[in-house]
């Protein structure tokens, strides 16, 4: 029972969430409560809190292997991430809201777009079933980023580290710099992984079968669909908010690989990728509140391992700040530099 309470530790990730629908609650200067929350409150708490590297015991990962309250927990996310949609779009169609709170809502929206729309997204997206997949890509939806689950499952696991992954930071690339490359390499990585798929079941780019066409069609009668029931105004700001969440993803992105390479080897292949090639946190914060993303050195290492039962290595690059700590230190290139270039491993660097 006392190993019941500590799993419902994850329930922290519903904060973001919550925090929102106070927001919409009270309206006015709440509108800018999730981004303080995120941002400001959460940093505080990470670095009161402790960081803890154990990792579960034989007996621990049999039994949280086999618990369906973690699936559920994430499961849980779509009601949410929707209804809460939902309720934006109808409550801007409005218009009885001030400049400063349509843009306060708006960037909330995009947070709870990012960190339980495609945050689960992504742990949903390396789930082995066929229905979990599709949750992730609907998940993916309203942030208009479902070519994310081609090119992160066959491109970014594959060449993470390497020059051939545009969601890897090169060293002293600012995060500004790494939100245009990444969006646009990754599009493009996309499309050429579709081609492939294709191409070896002999079948044109214009197939039925073809996914990225089918993403284009599903997000665009979204947004009809926003356009029809809430006015053409929603639509822009669906397209703001969805927006703010793929530059949290993004920023997410830059700091999960910054500066790491792995080595070429004389046949021109690059070595196989380890613990080594992502930066880890184990604060206690941006672990519960992530779904332990941050742990993301062994899931690039074992990219099939459910959230609660990855692992701390002690060879893997340590991050002095849990995740959401080190996205608003990214936003401060020099002080990122300044901070993080030292911890990269001089063999790295070029």
């Amino acid at each position: 029972m006392t190993e019941f309470f500590k799993d419902l530790k994850y329930l922290t990730a519903y904060s973001i969430p919550f925090v929102l629908g106070v927001a919409f609650l009270f309206k006015g200067v709440y509108a800018f409560a999730t981004p303080i929350y995120v941002f400001v409150v959460v940093p505080i708490f990470e670095l009161l809190l402790p960081v803890i590297p154990k990792n579960l015991s034989a007996s621990q990962r049999s039994t949280k292997a086999k618990n369906i309250l973690f699936d559920g927990l994430l499961y849980v996310n779509i009601p949410i991430v929707f209804g809460l949609l939902f309720h934006y779009l109808s409550i801007v169609a409005t218009g009885k809201f001030s400049l400063f709170e349509l843009v306060g809502f708006t960037f909330s929206m995009g947070l709870v777009l990012g960190s339980n729309g495609i945050n689960v997204a992504h742990e949903l997206g390396h789930r082995k079933t066929f229905w979990e997949r599709t949750l992730s890509k609907v998940l993916l939806c309203p942030s208009l980023y479902m070519h994310f689950y081609i090119e992160h499952n066959y491109g970014h696991h594959q060449h993470a580290a390497t020059p051939n992954d545009p969601a890897t930071a090169r060293y002293n690339q600012s995060v500004y710099s790494f939100w245009l490359s990444s969006i646009w390499g990754q599009i493009k990585n996309a499309a050429t992984i579709q081609k492939q798929l294709l191409k070896r079941e002999n079948r044109s780019f214009f197939s039925s079968h073809n996914d990225l066409l089918w993403y284009l069609i599903f997000q665009s009668t979204y947004l009809a669909l926003v356009g029809f029931v809430f006015g053409l105004n929603a639509v822009a700001l669906a397209v703001l908010a969805a927006l703010v969440s793929v530059l949290l993803l993004e920023s997410t992105n830059y700091i999960e690989h910054y500066g790491l390479v792995r080595r070429r080897r004389p046949s021109g292949r690059y070595e196989p990728v380890a613990e080594i090639h992502s930066w880890n946190s184990n604060h206690v914060m941006g672990r519960i509140l992530l779904y332990e993303l941050t742990r993301h050195s062994d899931h690039h290492y074992r990219s099939s391992k459910k959230y609660q039962l990855l692992d701390h290595h002690q060879t893997s690059p340590e991050m002095p700040f849990g995740y959401p700590t080190s996205i608003v230190l990214s936003l401060v290139p020099p002080a990122w530099f300044f901070i993080m270039n030292p911890r990269i491993p001089s063999e790295m660097k070029p």
